[in-house]
């Protein structure tokens, strides 16, 4: 299994997470077609910079030619303004020369821009977590979260970018370490607050988190977002094969604490030893005959958003023979209450069966290959060393096609081919 681990010992922002990317090889490309993809009138500003001594990527976020000015905790601005937990307020009429963003028109940007649909789907669950924790934190409903002219682009860039990195870095999963989250204070839209500011303890919620003493707000309501819907758990280092790490850094530099957050990416260790591993599941079923066949497939859609492992339907004769469709969900044990909550509010049933098993899985890594079109990443599967199966990844095949009008079995051919003529060079 190909894993990330996130080193968050110096905090986390948007900014710093996308600089991590870059550094840990995502290609900056990809996130200047993802920031122009969106149409907002945006671009990245990408540079190297020094952190107490670390090189480190630095990524900037510029709205008509200039840095836009949404300060996040790990800036020179964190000391005399709003954190990153200000570029949102609840506003229940904003006024007419507001130029707030809603999470309904904000949905609306991402789901109309070109991005893949898996990064789409994985943008709008950080902002929908951002906007969650605003509204408990106000007692209103999330509709009602406006986020700064400004602010708004800013953190649409760092939100769907991180997801649009996150997926190109081909693992299996991201594991992140306890956040350091500072200390003092920091002005909010609201007055002046201990940190972390309330967003980011209600983002936090059920994560490790310390303060290693750093006056200072270290963690962000968007970096702690992102955490919060790319990390799959929190751990200490993870025993894997070191493959290459990357660092990006925030704005301010503090002598003797490198202001910089750590991607390192391996194979784990049971992956590198080629062995397949096994794991206990959750497997959820529902019967279904009276649904219509329209809902179907978006629960499917929905299942697999909110980090079902698979989900798939099955035609079955059932009583009074109805044709009707069996349900299967396969997911973490963790999420087993989750999606069960999800299958009854969003189909007709009124049981969800529930059981677990272990599955036993091939070691998995990625491979990227260019093709005429672009790059296309090559899930590999191997036992005892050996490979037993490829095959490019759909969504990357998807997008080329669309993008160059091609068709999409070519596109997965042309993949398939240029991995085999890598194979036959180093055999």
């Amino acid at each position: 299994m190909r894993i990330a681990y996130l080193e968050c010992f110096s905090g986390i922002s948007g900014d710093m997470f996308l600089g991590a990317l870059i550094d840990a090889g995502v290609s900056p490309k990809l996130l200047d077609e993802t920031v122009s993809a969106l149409g907002i009138g945006a671009h990245l500003k990408i540079s190297k910079v020094i952190r107490s001594g670390i090189s480190a990527t630095k990524v900037d976020v510029c709205v008509d030619g200039e840095i836009a000015d949404a300060p996040q905790a790990n800036s020179d601005h964190a000391h005399d303004h709003p954190s990153g937990h200000a570029h949102h307020h609840h506003e229940a009429a904003p006024a007419p020369h507001s130029h707030g963003r809603g999470l309904v028109e904000i949905r609306e940007i991402i789901g109309k821009s070109t991005v893949s649909a898996s990064a789409k789907d994985t943008a709008i669950r950080i902002f929908e977590a951002l906007g969650a924790a605003e509204a408990k934190i106000h007692n209103t409903p999330i509709e009602t979260i406006h986020f700064h002219e400004v602010g708004a682009v800013d953190a649409i860039v760092d939100i769907v970018c991180a997801a649009a990195g996150a997926h190109a870095l081909g693992v299996d999963e991201i594991i992140c370490s306890p956040l350091n989250i500072g200390g003092g204070s920091v002005k909010c839209a609201h007055g002046i607050f201990p940190v972390p500011a309330p967003a980011t303890v209600e983002l936090l919620r059920d994560a490790p988190v310390y303060s290693s003493g750093v006056q200072a707000e270290l963690v962000t309501p968007t970096g702690a977002a992102i955490v919060k819907v790319l990390a799959h758990r929190f751990a200490s280092f993870p025993a894997m094969k070191l493959e290459k790490s990357g660092y990006g850094a925030g704005s301010r530099d503090t002598a003797g604490h490198p202001n910089v957050v750590r991607l390192t990416i391996g194979e784990a260790e049971s992956a590198s030893a080629g062995e397949t591993t096994a794991e206990t599941i959750a497997v959820l079923e529902a019967n279904l005959d009276d649904m219509n066949p329209q809902v179907f497939g978006y629960v499917m859609d929905r299942l697999l958003a909110e980090g079902a492992l698979d989900a798939f339907g099955v035609p079955v004769q059932m009583k009074k023979n109805r044709p009707g469709t069996l349900l299967t969900v396969m997911c973490d044990p963790k999420d087993a209450n989750k999606l069960t909550q999800l299958i009854f509010t969003e189909t007709t049933t009124l049981g969800v069966r529930r059981r677990e098993e272990v599955r036993r899985t091939l070691a998995r890594r990625w491979q990227s290959v260019r093709t005429q079109w672009g790059e296309v990443r090559i899930k590999i599967a191997s036992m005892n060393g050996a490979v037993t199966n490829y095959a490019p990844e759909y969504e990357d095949c998807r997008q080329i096609a669309a993008e160059h009008h091609v068709p999409l079995k070519t596109v997965m051919q042309e993949a398939a081919r240029a991995y085999l003529g890598e194979v036959s060079k180093t055999a």
